[in-house]
């Protein structure tokens, strides 16, 4: 290892803390840990606001006064698959952790899984994207909540041939996420009856400067520029795209494209785009009630689909333990995800859904197109909705995934 990789593993091994209190973890207790980027592009869209929705998933469980202590600790995965790793097993035979939730990076999901199959604990993966988590690599101890691959693909892929966009070029983030992302947005665009005319790839994490990749799309002369990237990266690249002049000339969607990436990049550059969501605080009077609870939490950000997701597995998985005990929960992470397969969800983020076989967590998905700023009510009224799909249409269907778990 050298010094460089040293220093950034203890970076990530130092950002752990207890909550509450910030004590570490003593006694008999269920400790989750949220990992997740706390300092690189996708800050805004996983990091603090997730571990706040973390705590409030805890808080409106209440499971202390049944006699189940519940901790939470946070940890910087730096989207490097090494200092993750090393952090989660540090967590595991250190600290005790029994779950850990958000991930928001594939390549780092994917090794996780390894992991907590084979310490027998619980991965709740809100953040990370790819669709192979719950297809040929599923794990008996991970389970896949909000988005996924597959579903952008197929809601926004389909939607933008249908409306047009018939001819695509991609710029995609050069990691596991992104070589999923392109699979599964190709195969829908072809199915709508349209083509993929190429793909550039850049460098994850690291890029800031997409020029080269843009020109590189420009001269493709596609009708739609597929951003196949999140967080900062999204909202540079959308500028930097205007910059161009390639909004005039293409249409650029973004999978996947989240409220907090419309707040960075502000409504004149955003407005029109289509964007596919599980969740909007404001969609209906359950997901505003949501948001009045945490807000006091995060105040400078409004939670987007994956910190939803995050409140939502972790209250799912809280209701596990409760069902099961704090015993038999800290015992075995595999019977605890089993019972979260065999109970039904309901939360004020998704509503009804409920976990699948392979492990995915179905729920509606959403369609918006941004609204443009003559449009908006204030700070945050970003969506209109265009789309419904149905829980049962919006992921994979449970016999094409490859998942070795589900009985054929």
């Amino acid at each position: 290892m050298t010094e460089l990789d040293r220093r950034h593993l203890l970076a990530g091994l130092g950002a752990t803390l207890a909550w509450p209190g910030g004590a570490r973890a003593q006694g008999n207790a269920i400790r989750i840990g949220v990992l997740a980027d706390f300092s690189g592009p996708y800050r805004d869209t996983s990091g603090p606001t997730s571990l706040a929705c973390a705590q409030q998933a805890v808080e409106d469980m209440g499971l202390a006064a049944r006699g189940i202590p519940v901790e939470v600790i946070q940890g910087d995965h730096q989207n490097k698959p090494d200092v993750a790793m090393a952090l989660a097993r540090q967590w595991i035979d250190q600290r005790g952790v029994d779950m850990i939730c958000e991930v928001n990076n594939s390549a780092i999901a994917l090794a996780l899984a390894g992991l907590v199959q084979e310490k027998n604990k619980v991965q709740v993966n809100s953040g990370a994207l790819s669709a192979v988590i719950t297809g040929e690599r599923c794990s008996a101890n991970t389970i896949h909540w909000t988005a996924d691959t597959w579903m952008l693909a197929n809601s926004v892929g389909q939607a933008t041939v249908r409306n047009g966009g018939d001819s695509w070029y991609f710029i995609t983030a050069d990691y596991a996420f992104g070589h999923q992302m392109e699979r599964d947005l190709t195969r829908f665009i072809g199915i709508a009856g349209g083509q993929v005319l190429g793909a550039a790839r850049f460098p994850f994490p690291g890029t800031s400067d997409f020029s080269s990749f843009l020109v590189q799309a420009q001269a493709s002369r596609a009708k739609v520029v597929g951003l196949l990237m999140a967080g900062a990266d999204m909202v540079n690249c959308i500028k930097q795209a205007r910059e161009f002049g390639i909004n005039r000339r293409a249409r650029l969607v973004g999978t996947p494209m989240f409220v907090t990436d419309i707040h960075g990049m502000g409504l004149e550059v955003a407005q029109g785009l289509t964007v596919c969501e599980a969740f909007y605080w404001d969609l209906n009077d359950r997901t505003r009630a949501f948001l009045n609870r945490v807000k006091p939490k995060t105040p400078t950000n409004t939670p987007n689909q994956e910190h939803a997701g995050t409140y939502s597995g972790v209250l799912h998985y809280l209701k596990a333990v409760a069902d099961l005990g704090l015993e038999r929960a800290k015992a075995s992470g595999l019977e605890v995800v089993q019972r979260m397969k065999a109970m039904p969800a309901d939360d004020d983020c998704f509503g009804p859904g409920r976990v699948r076989e392979d492990g995915r967590k179905i729920h509606p998905a959403y369609l918006f197109e941004v609204k443009a700023p003559g449009e908006s009510k204030g700070a945050w009224d970003y969506y209109k909705l265009i789309g419904t799909v149905a829980a049962e249409e919006a992921f994979r269907p449970l016999s094409e995934g490859g998942c070795p778990l589900v009985r054929t």
